[in-house]
């Protein structure tokens, strides 16, 4: 059966996004099984920090170095995108909001992205969205010419559960590209013990937010599109990182090139 076109979207940069709805995709999520020992949900092909970053059903082999920024810049465009286009919320967060803290861009030694959405929008996309496939359309920088990718949106069915458990499953859902399974982390934010603690916010991977921290979010650009993030994004970036990420101009072997605003692999003229 051919997929039901569901939603068209205007993209920015001379893009067009397409969600297409697969009928019957609820019956691809398995049941939740009736144990505390959680299987672990999204797999990837291996453990480090070369293989980590795929998901195990797409991938077709390591991309390369040069190619994997233009990938990660078209996986942010079409997830930035889609979400406005649905009115959901979501934001930059970890090492992606540290990019957007520098010049707007992607670190050019990142191989996944994070962003950050609640738990109940977790639970609205599940309900509505999961297991949706997107089309988008873009313009190749390098050619000029008009090409297609599509994304899946995959819900994790434990994120129901806000307790880290055997930390099997901390990722709440993901944003990937089934050419070749390169992804976007999404985790979701609840509070933590709203009788004790109200206005803590928590992800099952220990991080953890004032609600003051986080709103009123801030409207920006990330990769020349429309992003959101926190609003207190520095002192988030400080306590997750440290006050060196900020002004350390040395990462990774990469350099901080002030005059053209980039990180420049070293060694590279």
């Amino acid at each position: 059966m051919k997929p039901i076109t569901t939603l068209l979207l205007a993209a920015s940069l001379a893009s067009t996004a397409l969600a297409l709805s697969i009928p019957g995709s609820e019956h691809l999520v398995p049941r939740r099984p009736k144990t505390n020992q959680e299987p672990k949900y999204f797999h990837e092909p291996g453990g480090d920090d070369e293989l980590g970053h795929y998901d195990e059903r797409y991938f077709k082999g390591v991309v390369g170095y040069g190619e994997h920024r233009g990938n990660l810049r078209n996986l942010i465009r079409s997830y930035l995108t889609v979400f406005r286009a649905l009115g959901v919320e979501t934001w930059l967060a970890h090492g992606t909001l540290l990019g957007w803290w520098w010049n707007g861009q992607i670190m050019p030694w990142d191989y996944d992205l994070d962003t950050q959405v609640t738990a109940a929008t977790l639970q609205y996309l599940g309900d509505h969205y999961n297991r949706t496939m997107h089309e988008y359309r873009y313009t190749d920088e390098e050619t000029g010419e008009q090409r297609t990718k599509v994304y899946l949106l995959d819900v994790n069915p434990y994120h129901v559960d806000r307790l880290r458990g055997n930390g099997m499953n901390v990722i709440d859902a993901r944003w990937i590209d089934t050419s070749n399974g390169m992804f976007i982390d999404i985790t979701g934010l609840a509070e933590w013990d709203p009788k004790r603690h109200p206005g803590l916010w928590a992800c099952k991977n220990n991080h953890r937010y004032k609600t003051t921290a986080l709103y009123p979010m801030r409207e920006t650009e990330f990769e020349g599109v429309t992003a959101t993030v926190p609003y207190s994004f520095d002192n988030i970036l400080i306590e997750e990182y440290g006050r060196k990420s900020l002004v350390a101009e040395k990462w990774m072997s990469h350099k901080w090139d002030s005059n053209v605003k980039e990180w420049v692999k070293e060694g590279d003229k």
